[in-house]
């Protein structure tokens, strides 16, 4: 616990207004963290903190400040946190963190915050699907909140080199992860397609290495293919939405096979990330810069000997009612999934 605090008060005092500046439910007494907007800055400045924490809560959040201050007074090495501008290239595998064998902490038997289920588990004919589209605390939130047949929603790490990395050093851009999201859902109850249409439609997939504020390799976009199918619809809908924006899409698209030889597509991301946006003093944070575009219907663009398997499950009267809309609304949805009917 000491350690989830004392990074947790760690990321929110160097990086100055992201998805990464998080407090845990647990130290929610900290009533404000005032940071400047530019952690290189050689000017000198201070940070204040009001907190109706312990003296050693205190102490201990003041001394992270006092480092902060002068970290940004000597540091000049580029590191890939927000506010310093990011990463704007991969890290090259060679060069990336070693990781650790290790599997993220609390992980195993953790249940869902919403919907009560393992989030690791994969019911006999449930179905898998990675992406990533910015802060993975508003892309979790969007995907949970379809109307049926989402099994679970999980936070991490996906499509980089190194094995089992913590928070800090996926947002250091030097593990080559993104931050991802992963959906164990009901292919009966909802589509990939569905899947598919909220993620392009929640993002701004045409913005390289970032989303809106959030800036560096670890913010980049991208789907993931667990087979061929999702391939064929991942490139087919890309075509497609490209057109629609009338912009290059940029999102990275790749086999999960790419990552075995890296331990893995995919590593979880700790408890505290886990539904963050559904959790009691969670910070309405969302990076996602949706485009208010929608995605041309997918008679128009599905391969066809894969409609009967894949046609979209949510009728079009749901995305005029709930599609993502700009400025990424989803923060201040409900938490609960959207009524069937509701639209």
């Amino acid at each position: 616990m000491a350690l989830v605090f004392r990074s947790s008060i760690l990321a929110s005092l160097i990086v100055t207004q992201p998805c990464s500046a998080f407090l845990p439910s647990g130290i929610q007494k900290v009533r404000s963290i005032s940071t400047t907007s530019n952690f290189f800055s050689t000017t000198s400045s201070t940070t204040s903190i009001t907190t109706s924490t312990t003296p050693l809560v205190s102490n201990t959040i003041n001394s992270l400040a006092t480092a902060r201050n002068n970290l940004r007074s000597n540091l000049t090495l580029k590191m890939g946190f927000f506010g310093m501008g990011g990463d704007s290239e991969l890290i090259a595998p060679g060069k990336a963190l070693p990781g650790r064998t290790q599997k993220m902490a609390n992980i195993d038997g953790y249940k869902h915050y919403i919907t009560g289920n393992d989030i690791q588990e994969v019911p006999d004919g449930y179905q898998v699907a990675i992406f990533a589209n910015g802060c993975f605390w508003g892309s979790e939130k969007g995907i949970w909140r379809l109307p049926e047949g989402i099994h679970s929603t999980a936070v991490g790490y996906c499509a980089g080199f190194t094995p089992n990395p913590t928070y800090e050093e996926a947002c250091s851009g030097r593990s080559g992860h993104t931050e991802g999201v992963r959906v164990v859902f009901d292919p009966e109850k909802v589509s990939f397609c569905d899947i598919l249409r909220w993620f392009w439609e929640a993002h701004d997939p045409c913005s390289g290495m970032g989303q809106g504020n959030d800036r560096g390799t670890q913010y980049r976009s991208g789907f993931y293919y667990l087979n061929d199918d999702q391939k064929r619809l991942i490139n087919a809908s890309k075509e497609a939405y490209e057109k629609q924006l009338g912009k290059k899409i940029t999102t990275e698209i790749a086999s999960a096979d790419d990552y075995e030889e890296y331990g893995g597509l995919w590593f979880f991301g700790e408890v505290y990330h886990q539904q963050y946006l559904a959790k009691p003093g969670a910070r309405p944070y969302c990076s996602a810069q949706p485009r208010g575009v929608s995605v041309p219907p997918s008679e128009e663009w599905m391969p066809e000997d894969l409609v009967d398997n894949y046609k979209p499950t949510l009728p079009e009267a749901f995305w005029k009612a709930h599609a993502p809309q700009k400025g990424c609304s989803v923060v201040n949805s409900p938490n609960e999934p959207i009524k069937v009917g509701a639209w």
